[in-house]
This record gives structure tokens, sequence and C-alpha cells, in this order.
């Protein structure tokens, strides 16, 4: 006759292998929508990878980069691309260390937006050199030439801020999958088998693994915060160090990295009510989750707001002639209908969503979340291109028009971000089962009292944490 303790804990394994079966499915059953999905985005990023190769074979010609518009669509993508790698580092990072217990479910889904969307990004300054084969000139590598990089130039800076951070956020998202890479190297046979095998590090679920996991981890959160920070503000002295109109302004470390954080946060929110439609994790993605998300995306939108007011009321006040042409082009010229787009979808579209309760919906915060991300791609934009055409000199002015080779690749590249997703969530599960499991077990067995034959059941379990977990 079983106690009461085993009835119970036969009831949390069942629970326990109903979560396991739900979120192991991807990784052992594929349908055919993934290989279509798959042959779509191949063949969308294709055409990118040929127009690139294309632009290094003729030059940056053909690209719509003229004197004085050296910077376009290229650089406004690594702005916007980096912006939205702060997503899961950040939010992760902070809800951890807070120990939010709503994040468990969140947190992998956003780590791994910001090592894809780092991996994008990256790749603008390398499209952007035109001469893209000696992009090592950027690393400071013993030369017997004595020559080295230009330290003064932020284009340096931007290589050791996001080689540094891109490490980070590789290491916090790996960590934590290691538990359920041996989960599925368990279950797994043959070749998937012996490949989760190495994944795994030979992990066993042992007190000890648990500890030391932990402590990585919030190690790993406490570091990774100021690189998260430290990154996209060095991305803002990119512009505020260039000698051109509306770029000298003190508030551009704070609203870039307040920005980065604001279009994050809005597609993670894309990326779970994805997830949860394709992969049916309804049970696991709540619409609670959807509506804390949402309460962090309207504090962050009413900050961005305060920014855009902030930066174009020193405009203004100043009344310099040529930050005024700047100034006026946007506003009232020939960038207005974007930026009134931007004002639109940025805050006059999600706020009233995200503020109502009853709006506050996985729907609705969905609609907010995608208008903000075109919105803030916008904004990226809007802060490259207008003030370049108007430069301090009249004679130096003139008009930017991207040309086709600057869109295939924007597009390739967004394609192939989103295909690292899809193939991601294909071989890892996107959300972590030790963690939820962990939160299941609000009452856990100490190691101490656990008996000699059971608790070495559930020390062996690589998805079961320690107590204090």
């Amino acid at each position: 006759m079983p106690t009461n303790s085993m009835a119970q804990a036969n009831v949390i394994d069942i629970k326990d292998e109903q979560v396991r079966e739900d979120l192991l499915r991807p990784l052992f059953h594929t349908s055919r929508r993934f290989y279509v999905l798959v042959f779509l985005l191949v063949a969308i990023g294709l055409p990118g990878i040929v127009t690139f190769v294309y632009q290094i074979y003729t030059g940056m010609g053909v690209s719509g980069l003229t004197r004085p518009i050296f910077w376009g669509f290229y650089v406004t993508n690594f702005v916007f691309w980096i912006g939205i790698s702060h997503a899961g580092t950040l939010i992760s990072a902070i809800l951890r260390l807070v120990n939010a217990t709503w994040r468990r479910p969140v947190t992998r889904c956003a780590e791994a937006i910001t090592v894809f969307a780092l991996a994008i990004g990256a790749q603008y300054p390398i499209i952007h050199l035109g001469r893209s084969w000696l992009f090592f000139w950027l690393v400071p590598y013993p030369s017997e030439r004595g020559i080295w990089p230009n330290f003064r130039s932020p284009l340096v800076w931007d290589f050791f801020a996001i080689s540094t951070y891109i490490t980070g956020s590789l290491t916090f998202l790996l960590l934590p999958i290691i538990p359920d890479w041996a989960m599925v190297r368990d279950r797994a046979t043959g070749l998937r088998k012996r490949i989760y095998t190495v994944l795994a590090f030979g992990w066993r679920g042992t007190p000890r693994e648990w500890h030391r996991l932990e402590m990585a981890m919030k190690i790993m959160a406490v570091t990774i915060l100021p690189v998260a920070v430290s990154v996209h503000t060095i991305v803002s002295w990119d512009f505020a160090m260039a000698p051109v109109p509306m770029w000298h302004s003190t508030v551009f470390g704070p609203y870039f990295v307040a920005g980065a954080i604001f279009s994050g946060i809005a597609a993670l929110i894309i990326a779970m009510a994805l997830l949860r439609k394709t992969l049916h994790l309804e049970a696991y993605l709540k619409p609670s989750h959807f509506s804390n998300l949402g309460k962090l995306l309207l504090v962050m939108s009413l900050l961005w707001i305060y920014f855009i007011f902030a930066e174009r009321l020193t405009v203004w006040y100043g009344n310099q002639p040529a930050e005024m042409a700047a100034f006026w082009s946007i506003q009232s010229g020939r960038f207005a209908i974007l930026f009134w787009t931007m004002v639109t979808c940025n805050f006059l579209i999600p706020f009233p969503i995200l503020a109502i309760k009853k709006l506050r919906t996985i729907t609705g915060t969905v609609i907010a979340a995608s208008t903000i991300v075109v919105g803030m791609w916008l904004e990226r934009f809007l802060i490259v291109v207008p003030p370049l055409e108007h430069k301090y000199l009249p004679y130096d002015w003139g008009r930017y028009h991207p040309s086709w080779v600057e869109i295939m690749i924007t597009v390739g590249t967004a394609s192939g971000m989103v295909l690292l997703y899809v193939l991601f969530a294909k071989f890892v599960p996107l959300i972590s089962i030790w963690e939820l499991k962990g939160g299941q077990h609000t009452n856990p067995v100490p190691h101490q009292a656990q008996p000699a034959v059971a608790g070495t059941q559930v020390r062996l379990d690589p998805t079961l944490p320690a107590a204090n977990s």
C-alpha cells in the first residue's frame, strides 16, 4: 500500500511527464509545415546572399550610398538588430535576479532572440565595409608591420563591445540548456543520442551540478547586465562622435538603450505568440505572460516618447541653422510621413492598447508589438539618414534613395534571423523544462532527507532541479 507521500510523488511524475512530452514534441516529431517554412525562408534568404556577392564583385556603387550620405539601410539595420538583441539578456537577467517566477516559460525564448539578433546585426558593419574580406583589420592581432587598428574609431569599439556581448549572451543561453539536453540524450537513439551526449557534457543532475549551474547563472546574470547596457551605449557613440547635425546629444546613450529594450520586448512578444500557436504551447505561454510583458512595453513606450520629445526640444531650443534644417526635414518636410508614422506606431497605437486592461490580451499585445517593431525601424532610419542629408555646409547637402541591393540584403538577413530561430526551436526546447518543473515543485524534498534508492533516482533525473532552485 503506497503512502500518501508516494501517491503525491506519482501525481507529480505524471504531470512532469506531460510537461516533457509537450515541450520535447517539436524535437522528435517533424511536421510537413516545418520543411515548408524552412524552404520558404531559404528561398527568401538566398537572393540576399547572391546580392551581397554581387555588391562585393561590383563595388559599393550599386548601393544607394553616395556623398554625403555614407550611412543608409546598412547602419539602420545594424542599430535595429543590435537593439532587438537586448530583448533576451536584459529581460532574462533582470527577471532572474529579482526571482520573478512568471519568467520561467519566457527566458529561453528571449535569450535565443539575443544571440541570433546579434549574429545578424554584427554582419552589417562587414557588409558596409565594401571590401568585406578585410574585416579582420578591425581585430587587434599582432602584425609584423606594426599596423594596428585605430582605437579612436567607434567601429573598433563596436568590435570589442559586440564580440564581448555575443560571447556572454551565448554562454548565458547555453548554460541552462544543458539539463534539457541531458533529458533529450536519455530519450534519443542513434546519431541523435551521440550528438546530445556531447552537448550534455556528462550531466547527471547531482546536487553538486545543480549548485554549480545556479551559481554560474547568477554570476552571468549580474555580469551580462552592464555589458548589454554598454553595447548599445557604444553604438550611440557611433553617432555622437560624428560632426553631424542632431547627433551631438548627451541623451543618445540612455535614448538608444531605452529604444533597444522597447523594440526587444516587442520582438519577444511576437515570437512568443507565434511559438504558442505553431507549437501548441497554450498551457505554458499564458495570457498572464503577455499581460506582464505588455506592462513592461507600456512603461517603455512612455519612456520612449519622453526621449523623443527631449531630443527635439533640445534641437529646437538651440536653433542652429544646420540642425533646424534637419529638424524641419523630419518634422514637416521630406521625412514627415515617416516621422508621424513612427510616432503612431510607437505610441499612439500601442499606448491605449497596453494601458487598458481589457485590451491587453494576447491579440492586443501582439498588435501593439507589431506596430512597435515597424516604428522602431523607422526611428533608426530617421536617426541615420535625414541628418546626413543636411550637414553643416549647404553645398554638402544631398539625397539618399535606397537601391534594390540594400533592400534585397535587408530582406535576406531578416529571413536569416527567422530561419535561425526556427532551426533552434527544432533542436532545443524553447521553454526551459527544468525551470518550469522547478516552479511546479514548490515543496521539494531536501537532498539530505532523500532515501537511498528513491533519492538516487531523483538526483540522477536531469530535469529536476535542486531544492533551492
